[in-house]
């Protein structure tokens, strides 16, 4: 029988804590990589990249252009 927890309480709950099913990424508790090899231990999650950081490669990806991209920008299309 095991007790059914929060997502706020599964980082914090004993058994989670001895088995390292949870790490810190950037201060927010995720589920640790898995498998779990003993010779080959799995590198931890990087933090997700801050929103809007990709916008201009996506959008000239897209075709548009850096003064396309601004004119997005000043009429607050995109941040």
């Amino acid at each position: 029988v095991a007790p059914v927890l929060a997502p706020g309480e599964a980082p914090e709950h004993g058994h989670n804590v001895r088995r390292g099913t949870f790490v810190e990424v950037a201060g927010v508790p995720q589920p640790a990589p898995a498998p779990r090899f003993e010779r080959t231990p799995p590198t931890t999650p990087s933090p997700p990249p801050t929103v809007g950081a990709d916008t201009d490669a996506v959008l000239g990806e897209l075709g548009l252009g850096a003064e396309e991209i601004a004119d997005l920008r000043a009429a607050g299309v995109v941040g």
